[in-house]
């Protein structure tokens, strides 16, 4: 049985609300300022701070939350049957996290995507922008102490939104990727865990 190949380490609200006091001021917090900072004095278009084509950023959007849900889900099951262990909350800890995670999609969208991606488009082209950013995007979990395979796995997200941010018809928007990003986190942390736990699979 699946069960018996995977360490379940239980988690409960008290902990992700410690660790989310420190991850809002030294992680997020900065992410966003920095970003609102460049937009605030400049304005440029290629940030994406805007809604961009509507309809094809809804479209990616809507599609990109259930699928990268599910991808995220399957691919912490094969990782943590890999790993051997796996930090799962109850139910009021995935809802805590999903809110987190809300916040954090966008937030990380207008740091890699908008600025970083946007910026370097400008600079250098939009292949090496993409390419860069995404490398920058992927590398970066692992000073959050991730596994190596799960840094490696983030380029899961990586390619495909940084695609969709660079092609995507109309002026750039962080709308679509932004929402896509969210459901690929719950997937992968918080709910996604919680519902391979209620579903039997670990």
């Amino acid at each position: 049985m699946a069960s018996t190949r995977v360490r379940v380490v239980a988690n409960h609200p008290g902990e992700t609300l410690a660790w989310m006091r420190s991850d809002l001021p030294t992680r997020l917090l900065p992410f966003g300022v920095v970003v609102g900072i460049v937009y605030a004095i400049w304005r440029p278009g290629w940030l994406g701070v805007a809604t961009g084509d509507l309809q094809p950023q809804l479209l990616f959007g809507l599609l990109g939350l259930p699928i990268g849900f599910l991808a995220g889900v399957v691919l912490q099951l094969w990782l943590s049957r890999r790993r051997g262990a796996l930090r799962v909350g109850d139910a009021p800890d995935a809802v805590l996290q999903a809110g987190y995670y809300a916040l954090n999609g966008p937030l990380e969208e207008g740091l890699f995507r908008g600025l970083l991606q946007g910026g370097l488009a400008i600079l250098l082209g939009a292949p090496a922008g993409f390419v860069i950013a995404t490398a920058v995007y992927v590398l970066y979990h692992r000073l959050g102490g991730w596994w190596w395979p799960d840094v490696v796995a983030t380029a899961l997200l990586g390619i495909p939104l940084g695609l969709a941010f660079w092609l995507l018809p109309g002026p750039p928007s962080l709308l679509g990727v932004s929402i896509a990003h969210v459901g690929a986190t719950c997937g992968f942390l918080g709910p996604g865990p919680y519902l391979l736990r209620r579903l039997g699979l670990i």
